[in-house]
């Protein structure tokens, strides 16, 4: 850490603060000399009746004179914002199209993490306590057990040490008082244990060594991005683990994104074995105090290893030097509320301004990272193969059209028979349908009303164990209710398609001895239960697992040699740019359950569209020419990564004020070479959460500053205050 002495040299009479507000940029304030501020010190301001936190930012001050100027209230005990992370704040804000505040927001996510860690009251022996128990003149036998204790362990808080001896608190205060006992303050909670470099891994294939080497050398070398790249099952997370320990070794932070946090149970148990410690989480699941915790111990640079979910990116390290994303082509790395961006993209921009290493791992890399590779701006470290000797699932195709199952049936007869086999050799099966609940349309059969959500334009969603209609949009639910409310039948719903739970029913019915457990973002309640669930199943308590997408996140079951894909066309349909590459990604990971250790593994893809090229490449393992046909299409059309695309949806609580804002943005749209504008028009979710909303679509070439072009058409717009305005740069949602 520099020294703050030197780092405040120059102190001038007027500082400007950035809030952690949706504001454009900083404020002015007064400094007061005493309280020598520079760049990047949380301090407390007034800003009209409210006092706020904020970050001492850098950059010429404004023209308010210096009578008008409000003094800094306070500097907070906190490690200053590195200019790392300042930079990082504005390259996002300056990228995404938000104001700087918004995005200092994520960078201060835990405010009360910016007071000084509260001390602990805890009582010691004291001298005059040794001499009275020596002398055997402890007073009663209460007193004599609290002094016991003490003799005997740590210092103790009042609570415990009570506790322990088996007395009142009144007895404890009373030997404080008298001195024979005293008060001591420490820190209320340690540094997290730190995990050890040194500690020898796994014997590693001679390819995964290669590759392990060569990560571990970037580390220190400046920036540079490598994509570890390796078919599911080859050992990709030990490789990963070599450029941690060679951070670990020069006393650099790593950061690690996983898509799914809550789920990485194994990923955790693998960390906790190779180092010895646990890393630091960062999540939504945490505690208030555990954030609390943890975001301080970045800061500080005692958390030496952190794991988490997107919003890690924006956590305040003292000393990065290297950042992994896991699963890289996962969509959930986009972030789709407030500021939009994607976390993936996001991370290689942090490395770049910090100029350190960042790591993308996939087996199934996404299409802007393969083509980033093909011209030379990302490094490519390849692993053929499954590790161990393990071999890749055969992968055979169910034509629903000519051997699907029988009404109200989701399994075919072919996929029936090959789970009971599975089960018969004592071995695992999954199924896998991308949909959770019940039932994702409920209709009456007598007049064919639809069960819609209110706020949005989304059929409400059956979750039968749980008895109530659920919108996965904005969360609305209610129960189904006795009568239609269109024509007042009776007993008249029926459930439309299938969810998790329709198949889950199914598979009891069929598989009646076999124990199933249901895998899904709903419900799983937490990192425990996931936890849970895994461990359930490595212990072979669970012969049928049936699962959305989080069951394709990683997860090594050696005894899982079969997985069925209900609806391998399920994520085909649609006007995403990206649903083939996603699906073929989705489907390939899901596939790579089967037959990850010393058993062989067969997956079954039930589909109506067997010529699909997407279906094709599955069967084949062919992912490369796949890759190159996506990429000679979307290269044809101009669509990413060989163009760039932003959506401007505008939103507004009736649809008046909506039409009529989307009409004054039509009529300023830009017109120029490489620019084109499509809309305005409604979007797919034309109502979401009670507000309107109509959606252009802005594509450009890639020699075209995107961002300059928006900017020049939102300044020439003004909205009403209840339209609101957002701005997507590379839509991976186009709901």
């Amino acid at each position: 850490m520099p020294d703050r002495h030197a780092r405040c040299a120059a102190v001038t009479a007027r500082v400007r603060v950035l809030l952690p507000l949706p504001l454009e940029g900083a404020y002015d304030y007064a400094a007061p000399a005493e309280m020598a501020l520079a760049p990047g010190d949380f301090v407390r301001v007034p800003l009209g009746p409210r006092t706020l936190a904020g970050v001492v930012w850098d950059g010429e001050a404004g023209a308010v004179s210096e009578a008008k100027l409000k003094p800094v209230a306070e500097r907070l005990a906190a490690p200053p914002m590195t200019e790392e992370l300042r930079r990082f704040v504005e390259w996002v804000a300056n990228y995404a199209l938000a104001p700087q505040g918004a995005v200092l927001r994520m960078a201060m996510s835990v405010p009360d993490a910016l007071a000084p860690p509260r001390g602990m009251t805890v009582f010691a022996l004291a001298e005059a306590g040794r001499v009275a128990r020596a002398g055997g003149d402890s007073g009663t036998p209460a007193r004599g057990r609290v002094l016991a204790v003490l003799a005997d362990g740590p210092p103790l808080a009042a609570t415990e040490l009570a506790r322990q001896a088996a007395c009142g608190a009144g007895v404890v205060r009373a030997l404080a008082s008298a001195g024979l006992i005293e008060p001591r303050t420490v820190p209320r909670r340690l540094p997290p244990p730190a995990p050890d470099w040194r500690r020898p891994g796994p014997d590693l294939a001679p390819a995964q060594q290669a590759a392990a080497e060569t990560l571990a050398a970037t580390i220190g070398g400046g920036f540079a991005v490598t994509l570890l790249d390796g078919v599911t099952g080859s050992g990709k997370t030990e490789v990963y683990f070599a450029a941690i320990a060679a951070a670990l070794a020069r006393g650099r932070q790593a950061l690690v994104l996983l898509p799914e946090i809550a789920l990485g149970a194994q990923w955790l148990a693998r960390f906790a074995e190779r180092f010895g410690a646990a890393p630091v989480e960062w999540h939504s699941d945490l505690t208030p105090t555990q954030r609390i915790a943890n975001w301080r111990d970045v800061a500080e640079g005692n958390a030496k290893v952190v794991v988490g979910a997107r919003s890690a990116l924006f956590l305040p390290f003292a000393d990065l030097g290297l950042i992994v994303v896991d699963e890289e082509q996962d969509g959930s790395f986009k972030q789709e509320d407030g500021v939009l961006y994607h976390a993936r993209d996001m991370a290689v921009v942090r490395a770049s301004i910090a100029k350190i290493p960042a790591v993308l791992v996939s087996a199934t890399p996404s299409l802007e990272t393969v083509v980033n590779v093909q011209h030379g701006r990302y490094r490519h470290l390849h692993l053929p193969s499954r590790h161990g000797g393990a071999r890749l699932p055969e992968i055979r195709v169910i034509d629903m059209r000519r051997a699907g199952p029988l009404r109200q049936r989701f399994l075919a007869p072919e996929l029936a028979d090959a789970v009971a086999r599975t089960l018969e050799a004592g071995e695992q099966a999954m199924l896998f349908l991308n949909r959770r609940g019940y039932a994702p349309l409920t209709l009456c059969r007598a007049c064919g009303h639809r069960m819609q959500c209110p706020n949005c334009t989304a059929w409400l969603v059956e979750h039968r164990f749980l008895g109530m209609l659920q919108c996965h949009h904005c969360g609305h639910s209610e129960r189904l209710p006795p009568l239609c409310p269109e024509c007042g039948a009776a007993a008249s719903f029926a459930p439309c398609g299938p969810g998790v739970e329709r198949l889950a029913e199914e598979a009891t019915a069929r598989f009646p001895k076999a124990r199933l457990a249901i895998m899904a973002s709903d419900t799983l309640t937490g990192p425990r239960a996931a936890a849970d669930l895994m461990a359930a199943i490595e212990a072979h308590e669970i012969d049928v697992l049936i699962g959305t997408q989080v069951v394709a996140k990683g997860h090594h079951f050696p005894l899982l040699t079969l997985v069925g894909a209900v609806d391998a066309d399920l994520g085909l349909s649609g006007g995403d740019l990206r649903a083939a590459e996603r699906t073929f990604q989705l489907l390939n990971q899901v596939a790579g359950r089967a037959g990850r250790a010393d058993r062989p593994g067969i997956v079954y893809l039930q589909t109506y569209m067997p010529d699909n090229t997407v279906i094709r490449a599955l069967v084949s393992n062919d992912r490369d020419r796949f890759l190159a046909a996506e990429a000679e299409a979307r290269e044809a059309a101009g669509l990413p990564p060989f163009g760039r695309l932003a959506a401007l949806i505008l939103s507004a609580p009736d649809a008046e004020s909506a039409d009529f804002a989307a009409r004054a943005f039509a009529r300023a749209a830009p017109q120029m070479p490489g620019v084109e504008t499509f809309g305005p028009a409604p979007a797919p979710l034309a109502i979401l959460r009670a507000r309107h909303r109509r959606r252009f679509l802005v594509k450009t070439e890639r020699r075209v500053h995107l961002q300059a072009v928006l900017r020049q058409w939102l300044g020439r717009v003004k909205v009403a205050a209840q339209v609101r305005v957002q701005v997507d740069i590379d839509p991976y949602s186009f709901l």
